[in-house]
């Protein structure tokens, strides 16, 4: 039986491979737009095909997880995403690009989940919002891997080869996943096919989920729309960055990510040691997130990098729920619960990228070629009113919460 520190670097790696495709698109955007011919509203479509795909097959893997493992399934799964890279490297137009990165995303759809799913499988209770932070901020290296290293690459090589080799490496880790990662037992009997469905309206019909999974969706979705598209473009547009220092800004990003996602699962491991419950602990990092927005959206430039840092490092603080229900609905549904979550968050992010693509082309470019910085700002600013109305609805029902969480969990730590 391999360690729990060796099954869960497994699955960071995966996750790390699912971040470079997911954030690539923000550092060779401006090749795209010249290589193939795009506007921002083909660009955001393009770049967002990986988010839709991601999160239109979050609900099969989550059954498929709960069913058969994350061994099998993210060992399959992988070899789509090759698929997808492999196109994506070869295709010539827009259309042939869009369905290359909806492969990848589909491909990559359960590499975080099932992360997830292993470690409610392999870690303790109370350490599970730790052991998801490992797996996640260990992940969150590859938007580190898409900045200036990528930008190095894409100097020497160009942007087709990365992909191909990205190929190659995914095919790899499909294998690795095989040799490595165990079957774990069931925790019940196996469950039929109408009986996983079953339990997946049961998530969905919990009011719970209906509480919580608002303030994810929006928080989460826009913080991936950023950092994996918009941030580079903002860099250049409103803060004035030319490519170089773009890439240090989506590296500076990226870094932030990586580490908030590590901070945020250290600060909530902590507090649940204290007493403190995760829901509380994600309410607290998500209002630090909303506020941080406020300069970026009135572009003061000043604020630029501090503001960004806090904003990628803070902007996962969503995934502190997934714990909490996974505890709330058991092993056996954790993964159509946790899936069901994200599904919205792909779901928004890809709205977000794509509405964003659209209201930019409402304006007229700016002389050096770049899109206008009024158009970010009412962009951002409609996503931020749907922020502060989410936070809103799930502070209104926390009694509610702490409620059901006590008579489905007994005495188990993280209520509120």
């Amino acid at each position: 039986m391999k360690s729990t520190a060796t099954i869960l670097g497994m699955f960071a790696f995966g996750y790390f491979l699912a971040v470079i495709f997911r954030s690539v698109n923000a550092l060779i955007a401006p090749n795209l737009v010249s290589d193939i011919g795009l506007d921002a509203t083909m660009l955001g479509l393009l770049t967002s095909a990986l988010l839709i795909a991601h999160g239109a097959s979050q609900i099969p893997i989550g059954v498929a997880l709960d069913r058969y493992g994350p061994r099998r399934v993210q060992a399959a799964m992988l070899c789509c995403a090759a698929l997808g890279s492999s196109l994506f490297a070869v295709g010539t137009d827009a259309l042939t690009l869009t369905i290359a990165r909806a492969l990848i995303g589909a491909g990559f759809a359960g590499a975080l989940m099932s992360g997830f799913k292993a470690v409610t499988m392999s870690v303790p209770g109370p350490r599970q919002a730790l052991g998801n932070a490992i797996v996640m901020g260990g992940g969150q290296i590859g938007y580190i891997i898409a900045t200036w290293p990528t930008e190095v690459m894409v100097g020497m090589v160009g942007w087709r080869p990365i992909f191909a080799g990205l190929a190659v490496l995914t095919l790899f880790a499909s294998a690795l996943y095989l040799l490595i990662v165990p079957e774990w037992p069931s925790p019940g009997p196996p469950q039929k096919k109408r009986d996983l469905l079953a339990g997946l309206r049961n998530v969905f019909a919990d009011p719970v989920v209906w509480r919580i999974a608002p303030l994810v969706w929006v928080t989460a979705g826009f913080n991936i729309a950023m950092l994996t598209l918009w941030a580079g473009p903002w860099f250049r547009d409103v803060a004035g960055y030319d490519r170089g220092a773009v890439a240090t800004g989506l590296l500076i990003n990226a870094t932030a990510a990586a580490g908030g996602v590590f901070i945020c699962g250290w600060i909530a491991d902590r507090a649940q040691r204290r007493g403190i419950g995760l829901l509380s602990v994600m309410q607290t990092l998500l209002l630090v997130f909303l506020v941080v927005q406020i300069p970026i959206i009135l572009g003061h430039t000043v604020l630029t990098p501090v503001a960004w840092f806090i904003f990628a490092g803070t902007g996962q603080a969503g995934i502190l729920s997934y714990p909490w229900l996974a505890a709330h609905f058991g092993k056996g549904t954790s993964s159509r619960a946790q899936t069901g979550v994200n599904t919205g968050i792909f779901v928004l992010a890809f709205a977000v990228q794509y509405a964003a693509g659209a209201v930019i082309d409402l304006f007229d470019p700016t002389p050096g070629g770049g899109y206008e910085p009024v158009a970010y700002q009412v962009s951002f600013a409609c996503v931020f009113v749907l922020e502060v109305a989410a936070l809103v609805w799930f502070m209104s029902g926390r009694k509610m919460l702490e409620a059901r969480y006590q008579k489905r969990a007994g005495s188990q730590t993280g209520a509120g």
